[in-house]
């Protein structure tokens, strides 16, 4: 929540780099506290209230807020209607996501490996790509202004990807063997090194290569429950 708020307090200021890098270690935050919680059997329904109150205001607000004070404002209409209909996405999406771990709804084994629609912290990244491009450029936001309804209409479709029923791909069920786990913390090692050293290109690489993984999850899930069902037949 603080890296979120501070995020706002930077855009405000027209520190966009450091707003954006600020979201990014509210992802990285998110990602450790429910492995820790897990880790230390300190998991509750009020630990997972605050955490979607949390990613609401980080993932939700704001990057939407920053890409408005960005670019969006000079769209008009529009860039205000492409900023709350990120932010309300953003909340419904959190919502059903409660709302579905309450109800406790079963999933086949297969189907555990997958979210439904786009997580709001990847979609987060996704909506503020523009910005990371632009940071990487030397030129003025002037010479945007004839591609800012695009980036208005780029953000409601990832918007839509976060409240669809589409599935993407969850890191969260996956057990790494010992024998991977070298491996594993090797690739890691090598992408924060690469991340510290080139943030802007990293980010914009791993942005592009999750958007192209979002047909492939839904391909992917779609051959699973295809097999699935011929075994039930």
């Amino acid at each position: 929540m603080v890296c979120g708020l501070t995020a706002i307090q930077m855009a405000i200021g027209e520190q966009w780099s450091n707003a954006v890098l600020l979201i990014l270690v509210a992802t990285v935050l998110d990602t450790l506290d429910g492995a820790i919680a897990r880790l230390l059997n300190a998991t509750s329904k009020f630990g997972a209230e605050l955490d979607s109150l949390a990613d609401f205001l980080s993932f939700g607000v704001a990057p939407a807020t920053v890409m408005y004070l960005w670019l969006l404002n000079d769209a008009g209409k529009l860039g205000w209607i492409a900023t709350l209909v990120f932010v309300m996405a953003s909340a419904l999406r959190l919502a059903r996501f409660n709302a579905s771990a309450e109800e406790q709804e079963e999933k086949p084994e297969w189907g555990k490996y997958f979210f439904s629609g786009v997580p709001a912290p990847a979609g987060s990244g996704i909506a503020l790509l523009p910005i990371i491009i632009y940071l990487q450029l030397d030129t003025d936001l002037s010479d945007y202004n004839i591609g800012t309804p695009l980036i208005a209409v780029w953000v409601m479709i990832v918007a839509g990807l976060m409240v669809s029923r589409l599935p993407t791909f969850s890191s969260k069920q996956i057990r790494l063997p010992s024998i991977g786990l070298i491996p594993t913390l090797a690739v890691v090692g090598l992408f924060l090194a690469v991340l510290i050293n080139a943030p802007w290109i990293t980010l914009t690489v791993s942005g592009l290569i999750y958007t192209v993984m979002i047909p492939v999850s839904y391909r992917v899930y779609k051959s699973r429950e295809k097999r699935a069902l011929k075994v039930v037949k």
